[in-house]
């Protein structure tokens, strides 16, 4: 149908949830089933914040915490004119992470609100369904490659998904949980019928500003 818009769907969950892994799946499987559907990802590493950014996570270098929480978010506007052109194209897009790991592993760290957190980001495309891949920081701590970045320590990881959770109750947002502890094929299966209903949903509707 002319001019039905993509939606907007992201994944988001403590690291090595398996966000990734199941943005690449999703998007294969969408593009199969004759769907236009393409993956982007919080960073994006490949511009000039982001590679600030890419040195920052991979403990090359030191930034202050609110310059870091600010250069997180303007590499999130960085996308915006492609996001808004990939939607209104027909174009259904999966990010892997967006602006509530933003909020969430900033509002980890001491002397932190929410609130301060949110504000760089209010005006930003709003999601048409968060998926949350909800996993248990002892099961994530075991994944392979766990602790080569930054934030990847449990104690960390535990104060994000409390700060997760607390964004999980902003009930104007479309927030589905899965079980990340299940098969990957499990999760895929799960992941693939949610996103299915929200790109029928979406394509009746315009695209809405996050947290407005």
């Amino acid at each position: 149908m002319a001019g039905r818009r993509g939606a907007l769907i992201v994944l988001e969950g403590v690291d090595r949830a398996g966000k990734s892994t199941q943005g690449r799946r999703l998007v294969d499987a969408l593009c199969d089933a004759g769907f236009r559907a393409e993956l982007l990802r919080c960073p994006e590493r490949s511009t000039e914040i982001g590679k600030l950014l890419s040195s920052y996570l991979e403990k090359k270098s030191e930034l202050e915490d609110h310059a870091v929480h600010l250069l997180f978010s303007a590499n999130r506007w960085e996308q915006v004119p492609l996001i808004k052109e990939k939607l209104s194209q027909g174009v259904t897009l999966v990010m892997d992470r967006y602006a509530f790991s933003g909020v969430a592993y900033t509002g980890a760290k001491k002397n932190f609100s929410l609130d301060w957190c949110k504000q760089p980001d209010v005006g930003l495309p709003r999601p048409d369904l968060i998926l949350f891949l909800q996993l248990r920081s002892v099961e994530a701590s075991a994944r392979g490659e766990f602790g080569h970045e930054r934030y990847e320590k449990k104690a960390f990881q535990e104060r994000v998904l409390q700060c997760f959770q607390q964004l999980m109750r902003d009930e104007t947002l479309n927030w589905k949980v899965i079980d990340a502890s299940k098969s990957i094929e499990d999760v895929h299966e799960e992941i693939r019928a949610l996103s299915e209903e929200a790109m029928e949903s979406a394509a009746q509707r315009p695209l809405g500003e996050l947290w407005k």
